[in-house]
């Protein structure tokens, strides 16, 4: 599903009005119509004398709120509508959708009226936020700023909110909060595609359900929009991407790929094991799992499934050594794919190790933890790859070290850090977070839907990283590997949270979830609910 910023909406918008001949109060009409049938559903599908407020700002946002107070009106809800200027001062599509309202059972009170105060202290059924949508600019003062403060404590009273097209007081293309304080929607209407700042926080934590409203835009100026850059990973994709395993009998481990893991250090094994065991989870038909030589016997008992190898190491037990570079190259030579870093511990003679291998490698290769951290100094150990499939994974943490600037710096502009780092490095990027985002060196976006709480765990990366060398292993390009593997990542923490709640679920859980995650694409059809 294709995400579109508020510029690019409009431009549609506008793109459809003059090439088609559709007037703009025509698609006004029709994304009212959602919203008011959004409130009607709230209601408990009867809207008959339930009281509503409908808090309507003087653009055209305001006048979708117009139209769904005439429907809710007409079916016979008490509607009131707070406007925040007067109806002289509207203009546009908004202004006809007004007009109506005067010979309408629609009580009318501007902010400015003296019965506002008295009005907005009414109790109502439910509130339609109808103020900015994607038009929020700071600072929220004046009228607006006034009723969004009596709709914010109308919803702390137990009131519930529905926003049209995105919660007022949310950026459209962040995120953030213009000025503070935003409209808590326990449901947004967002109309033709979803906006960024739906799907980031805070404002994801403001949206509430999200209902993509059709208001009849062709699917060739939104899907089939090649300068929407911006998507969601959904089911339908992975479908695509990851079909069902059928039962081949003349199928063997060879026939879903050999995946090759670099990663352990002393003290560190565990994260190596993860790592190996979340590829063979994620359907891998080989995993070697490639450690120091002193760690041989603690990787056989952390991870049994897998075959071990092992490489020259230094005196503190982490990867390194005169051969330790050619014996890691000549085992890449057998595998699809290479998983490396995590567990690799900070050591210099790691770095020492890391780049040369990554910039030698030629099978595609999936980067996280100490391998990112090896990373730092030497960027053209990825840039020189070229062509050949290159997944990076950081934190925050890793993202501020990656790019040089603070952890701060990388979540108050995560579209930005890591488009910046996928460009930088050229190499497919995959920020880890709320919302993991995905990037490629293009400047393709995506955003990753599913997730809870409950993959905010130690070891919960290193299994994204074993997930991922799995699908590359399997043939998926750079990015479907990496929106795919945050996807069942994720889902695979939700199905863990199901059974064992949000708090105490390990990575471990995460890993053991992997199929189910899989399979649960073919089973269920609301995967993509937002």
């Amino acid at each position: 599903m294709k995400v579109a910023t508020a510029a690019q909406m409009r431009a549609i918008d506008q793109q459809y009005i003059e090439n088609a001949g559709i007037p703009g109060v025509v698609l006004m009409e029709t994304a009212g119509e959602a919203l008011a049938q959004a409130c009607i559903e709230e209601l408990g599908s009867d809207a008959i004398g339930k009281r509503i407020a409908i808090f309507c700002g003087n653009g055209n946002n305001g006048g979708d709120g117009f139209v769904a107070a005439r429907r809710l009106a007409n079916a016979r809800a008490r509607v009131t509508i707070f406007l925040a200027g007067t109806p002289d001062k509207l203009k546009g599509d908004a202004r006809i959708h007004f007009a109506p309202l005067k010979i309408s059972d629609v009580r009318i009170i501007p902010v400015s009226d003296s019965a506002f105060e008295r009005a907005v202290m009414e109790p109502f059924d439910l509130i339609c936020d109808a103020l900015l949508g994607t038009g929020a600019r700071s600072p929220l003062g004046g009228s607006i700023g006034l009723l969004i403060t009596h709709l914010v404590e109308m919803a702390e009273g137990g009131v519930p909110v529905i926003s049209a097209d995105i919660p007022s007081g949310v950026d459209a293309d962040t995120g953030k909060l213009v000025d503070f304080v935003a409209a808590p929607a326990k449901r947004t209407v967002t109309f033709a595609l979803p906006k960024p700042g739906l799907l980031l926080y805070p404002g994801a934590s403001y949206a509430g359900r999200i209902t993509v409203a059709d208001i009849g835009i062709p699917r060739a100026l939104l899907a089939d929009n090649s300068e929407l850059t911006q998507e969601i990973t959904t089911q339908e994709l992975l479908r695509t991407w990851l079909p069902e395993r059928k039962q081949n009998r003349d199928a063997n481990k060879g026939s879903f790929g050999t995946v090759l893991v670099i990663a352990g250090s002393a003290g560190m094994m565990g994260a190596a094991a993860l790592t190996a065991v979340a590829a063979l989870r994620a359907g891998a038909g080989l995993v070697m799992l490639a450690v120091p030589h002193s760690l041989l016997d603690t990787a056989a008992a952390l991870a049994p499934e897998v075959i071990l190898r092992t490489l020259p190491e230094t005196p503190e037990r982490t990867h390194g050594g005169p051969d330790a570079l050619e014996t890691a190259l000549a085992l890449a030579d057998k595998a699809d794919a290479i998983a490396m870093g995590p567990g690799m511990s900070g050591n210099p003679a790691v770095a020492s190790f890391v780049q040369p291998f990554v910039r030698r490698v030629v099978k595609p290769i999936v980067v996280d933890a100490d391998g990112l951290n090896a990373l730092t100094s030497s960027l053209t150990s990825v840039r020189y790859r070229g062509a050949t499939p290159t997944v990076l994974t950081p934190h925050p943490g890793e993202m501020s070290r990656l790019l040089g600037i603070t952890n701060q710096e990388v979540q108050s502009d995560r579209i930005g850090a890591v488009t910046r780092c996928a460009a930088t490095f050229k190499a497919v990027t995959l920020l880890k977070g709320a919302r993991t985002l995905v990037a490629t060196p293009e400047g393709k976006l995506s955003y990753n839907r599913t997730g809870s709480p409950a993959s905010a765990t130690a070891g919960s990366g290193d299994v994204l990283t074993g997930i991922i060398a799995a699908y590359l292993a399997q043939e998926l390009s750079a990015d479907n590997a990496a929106r795919a593997g945050a996807y069942i990542h994720a889902l695979a923490g939700e199905i863990a949270a199901e059974e064992l709640g949000t708090a105490g679920v390990i990575a471990s859980d995460i890993c053991y979830n992997i199929p189910r995650a899989r399979q649960r694409l073919y089973e269920r059809d609301d995967l993509d609910d937002l």
